[in-house]
């Protein structure tokens, strides 16, 4: 998870709200970086608090070859926490900040009166953000029960049904009509393909 070294030396004040800020594509890491060095070089902690580019890593198995890879979980969005003036306002300090800043585009909500995001949003964004490294999990699209297709292999064409899934694996158990018998069979997910 990435973490904010210039934001976490200043003093967090208990005002601060969490907002989020539109910016541009594949710029999220360029203008967290550049907001988080302003805010130190123009002492502006007490204004803004942290700026967040929440991540997950993904952990794919193809052909028994593991690649893990990051993935941003709010593709063109930063979020920042700060405090705003009584009337809902960015503090002049700070929208200077955020308007020099190439590639920030506006906040969530009415011109220069960002909404707030909710308290059950803030801490499941949070908790993403903040979440110890476990390691990377595997992505499995399927569900128990969804219709599939084998899509490669020696039963390449054959439909089935998830049974179980083992994500640690990167393996879906598929039952499959064989003969006129079902049998499950063992395949890793990207030979599959769910059937609309």
């Amino acid at each position: 998870m990435e973490t904010n070294t210039a934001t976490e030396q200043s003093v967090t004040n208990p005002a601060m709200q969490w907002f989020v800020l539109r910016v541009a594509s594949n710029r999220e890491d360029q203008v967290r970086d550049a907001l988080e060095r302003k805010v130190k070089i123009e002492n502006l902690g007490e204004i803004i608090g942290r700026v967040l580019v929440p991540r997950e890593r993904v952990k794919r198995v193809k052909a028994g070859q593991q690649k893990v890879s990051e993935h941003k979980l709010y593709p063109g969005y930063v979020f920042v926490e700060m405090v705003l003036n009584k009337d809902g306002t960015i503090k002049e300090k700070a929208h200077y900040l955020f308007h020099e800043t190439q590639g920030v585009g506006d906040f969530i909500g009415q011109k220069n009166k960002p909404e707030p995001i909710s308290e059950k949003e803030q801490e499941k964004i949070l908790a993403e953000a903040e979440k110890p490294d476990a390691g990377p999990a595997v992505k499995v699209e399927f569900s128990k029960g969804d219709a599939v297709k084998i899509k490669e292999g020696p039963f390449e064409n054959f439909e089935g049904t998830v049974d179980e899934i083992f994500p640690d694996k990167g393996v879906v158990r598929v039952i499959v009509t064989i003969f006129g018998r079902a049998t499950p069979l063992e395949l890793e997910y990207w030979q599959l393909e769910k059937v609309q």
